[in-house]
């Protein structure tokens, strides 16, 4: 059964203005008539107690169920206690723990006692454990600080997850307790990308969903703060337009206008800044794994500014900034459909829902069986004026053109967020996407020479095979002129696609760290493009490079000093061999793959 999730349009804006006079006069309103519940400390919860929790099982609705304290779990976590509790009423008996319930307040004697936000996989009894309040509110600092890590992505890499923490475990009398899946919910997203993208992200705590409507779209204005009660339903949206990503929970504590929700982390990020909507659950999926609800967001509420380990928190009334993302699809020459949405500026997160929106929008145009090719054009814009990132690549294959490229489009967004330098702060993607219904690819077959000896200032011709899908050969040539003066023994010449080269030319330099957002982005720009050969002349000499510039075959002593150097200055690299020159083989527009090396030896 296809669901789908209510869209608030692009054009819609949520970022527009609202009349600033309306916002904190709600807000004056909403805490004159909801002063916040005095707390229970969780020194005095004892076994045997009883007390009541709040959610929403329907609508908008919030109901209550009933709580009987089973224990204390000390120690579950650093400085950390869990309290063990058995939840009966409303469809519990049938449902269980349900996703979506994290963040549901429970109160004893009135007092807020803390948040329904663990659980155990396959209970068959609704056991869940409360993440005290004074975990969830105790200051800030405490929390980000090991929240806030940010791991520098690899050339390689093609998951845009490694660097958000994972969710460790707890165990209680021999079973494993863990924070309770936090509902993902898509909209718009075709179901393979779903499928793709679902074992990464349920390793982070999250359930992947496709989302539900009951129709209707959002509107862009701020909501009515006095709306949002402790055990209302939220959505903190991630992605909104034409593609919607929202991860849903329950709010615990409001206090004036800073809100808590979840009791357990949403991914672990420290600061950010991420809208909320408040929800409706249109239904309820008992599972005999885990149940969960069905949601969509209705209004707008704020923007969430802190995620961490116990609980996420935001303000009410406030806008967070986020990033407007445009992608125009093709087939040839033919437009077909442009996809606008907003997306939170978030370095750990932008670059993932990046790639998920570029996947969904090719896999809903190419052929799903079959050879294809895409090209991806664009530009990512920053808003302080530095120079654009500008992509260009093309990705044909007979299955899988979709997640190439995404890879290709997610990897710079990822590199430039994850730099560390604030001033860096996105502005727009625009995207141009083309899919073709043929393989636009030529593979490398092979190298020749006319003579395997030369001299110093002779020619070196070099006949480059490259072979096309239905077996059709092209040759281009390339001279190469060995330099006067040129040490006798064996040079190299490497024909390599755009990925072989840029992990041999760019490995390095993307492994350190930038010394300006100048230099970064003119790293990314200089990536090389995969509609290229790339004839690399080498020899087994050691080699430095200085901020990208090759310094093949230096004097022993500048070595030797290079290499003494290299600690203390990010700059300075040193090579497993020696860049003598390199020349490019256009191929036009067509996709190159492969690699062939052939020797040619020097003589005196």
């Amino acid at each position: 059964m296809a669901l789908l999730r209510s869209n608030f349009r692009y054009g819609d804006g949520y970022n527009n203005d609202v009349p600033r006079f309306l916002v904190p006069a709600a807000l004056a309103l909403a805490a004159a008539l909801s002063a916040p519940p005095a707390l229970f400390p969780l020194k005095d919860v004892r076994a045997g107690m009883h007390g009541t929790g709040r959610t929403v099982f329907s609508g908008g609705r919030i109901d209550e169920f009933q709580v009987e304290i089973l224990g204390v779990l000390d120690n579950m976590g650093p400085k950390e206690s869990i309290i063990l509790a058995r939840l009966s009423g409303g469809p519990l008996a049938q449902t269980g723990v349900i996703q979506g319930m994290s963040g549901s307040p429970v109160y004893i004697d009135g007092k807020l006692v803390g948040a329904i936000a663990l659980g155990f996989a396959y209970s068959k009894e609704p056991i869940a454990g409360i993440r005290p309040i004074e975990d969830m509110i105790r200051p800030a600092t405490t929390r980000a600080a090991a929240a806030a890590r940010r791991t520098p992505i690899a050339l390689a890499d093609s998951d845009f997850t490694r660097g958000i923490p994972r969710p460790a475990p707890a165990t209680a009398a021999g079973a494993q307790m863990a924070d309770i899946a936090t509902p993902l919910s898509f909209g718009g997203f075709t179901r393979a990308t779903l499928e793709v993208f679902a074992p990464q992200l349920r390793a982070l705590g999250l359930e992947p969903r496709q989302g539900m409507s009951s129709g209707g779209q959002l509107d862009s204005a701020m909501g009515n703060p006095a709306n949002l009660k402790p055990g209302s339903m939220i959505s903190v949206e991630l992605l909104a337009g034409d593609y919607n990503v929202g991860a849903d929970g329950t709010v615990t504590y409001v206090d004036g206008n800073h809100v808590y929700a979840f009791g357990h982390r949403f991914l672990d990020l420290g600061g950010t800044s991420m809208p909320f909507a408040l929800s409706e659950v249109i239904a309820l999926v008992p599972n005999t794994n885990t149940s969960f609800k069905l949601s969509a967001p209705r209004e707008w509420m704020g923007a969430i500014n802190l995620d961490g380990n116990t609980a996420i928190s935001g303000e009410l009334g406030k806008r967070a900034a986020m990033v407007p993302v445009s992608l125009a699809i093709s087939r040839g020459s033919t437009r077909i459909d442009t996809y606008r949405m907003q997306m939170v500026d978030d370095p750990l997160l932008s670059p993932l829902l990046a790639q998920m929106a570029v996947f969904s929008a090719i896999d809903a145009t190419e052929r799903s069986v079959g050879a294809a090719t895409v090209r991806v054009t664009g530009e990512i814009q920053f808003q302080n004026g530095s120079a654009p990132v500008r992509i260009h690549n093309l990705f044909a294959s007979d299955n899988g053109s979709a997640m190439q490229a995404s890879i290709s489009t997610a990897f710079p967004v990822a590199y430039v967020m994850q730099s560390g330098f604030d001033s860096l702060r996105l502005k727009s993607i625009d995207l141009r996407i083309e899919a073709f219904d043929q393989k636009k690819e030529l593979a490398i077959d092979g190298i020749s020479v006319a003579r395997r000896e030369v001299r110093a200032g002779d020619k070196v011709r070099l006949n480059v095979s490259l072979v096309g899908e239905n077996g059709a050969e092209t040759v281009r040539q390339v001279e190469y002129q060995v330099p006067i003066g040129a040490e006798p023994g064996i040079l190299y010449f490497t024909v390599s696609d755009a990925n072989t080269a840029n992990l041999t030319d760019f490995r390095q330099i993307l492994g350190a760290n930038p010394r300006t957002a100048a230099q970064l982005i003119s790293t990314v720009n200089n990536l090389h493009p995969n509609n290229r050969a790339y004839v690399r002349v080498w020899r087994t000499d050691p080699a430095f490079q200085l901020e990208g510039a090759d310094l093949p075959d230096p004097p022993p002593s500048a070595a030797l000093i290079l290499a003494g150097t290299q600690s203390s200055f990010a700059g300075i690299s040193q090579t497993r061999n020696s860049k003598i020159a390199e020349m490019v083989i256009d191929a036009g527009d067509v996709m190159i793959s492969g690699s062939k090396t052939i020797q040619v030896e020097i003589k005196e």
